[in-house]
């Protein structure tokens, strides 16, 4: 099978099979999204969701934000992982974003990565959620499903990841494939134990066929 080929296979079953895959993160504005990208940070999900909702009830929009201090944040957010750099983040990118780009969050990834806390992954985290343009946030369950199934070949960086899946993956699919891979990893293709006699694409996948992994 060629690479080609294991790609239009794999996006065939997941188009078929989830044709609808989105960020689980709970937010209601492009502000709530940023915030809760950059507390996901090696942390989970699960646990940025049960930190949010005291946190945007204290500091409803980026302005009440960019008014607080890093001390103030850090008590709704010690639960998370390093939360005294993350409040620290959250009041400098609040106060950028009111300086620079009054108070709207930027969809160019070039402008989202200068502001603090906000890296390559989280900036396309919000270019492809809020804005739906053609970027793919790699993240460490898209880095090693990618490699595992073969979609990606010795990729040692997120960036060179990030490469190979756009060199394949066509614009418009972009935001969705980003979500496919993130939830496959998360439930299915897991780190220690892939799942894979419960897995969709294990006919398509390198790594099932290489260990024989039934």
């Amino acid at each position: 099978m060629t690479k080609k080929e294991r790609y239009e296979n794999i996006i065939r079953y997941f188009q078929k099979h989830r044709p609808i895959a989105e960020t689980e993160l709970i937010h209601s504005n492009p502000y709530e999204l940023i915030v809760s990208v950059i507390l996901s940070a090696q942390c989970t999900d699960k646990r940025v969701n049960t930190i949010t909702p005291a946190l945007f009830k204290a500091f409803p929009n980026v302005f009440e934000m960019a008014s607080a201090s890093a001390e103030e944040i850090f008590t709704y957010i010690k639960s998370c992982s390093y939360p005294n750099n993350k409040a620290k983040h959250l009041v400098g990118m609040a106060r950028m974003m009111v300086k620079e780009f009054k108070g709207e969050v930027p969809s160019d990834v070039k402008l989202l990565r200068k502001l603090p806390g906000v890296g390559r992954k989280t900036a396309n985290v919000i270019a492809s959620v809020i804005f739906n343009l053609p970027h793919i946030a790699v993240d460490t369950h898209v880095f090693r499903v990618a490699q595992r199934i073969g979609l990606t070949t010795n990729a040692k960086t997120p960036l060179q990841t990030e490469l190979q899946l756009i060199r394949y993956i066509k614009e418009d699919l972009r935001p969705l494939a980003h979500h496919w891979l993130i939830l496959h990893g998360r439930y299915v293709c897991k780190a220690r134990r892939p799942l894979c006699s419960e897995c969709g694409v294990s006919r398509f996948c390198k790594y099932y066929h290489l260990t024989g992994n039934r």
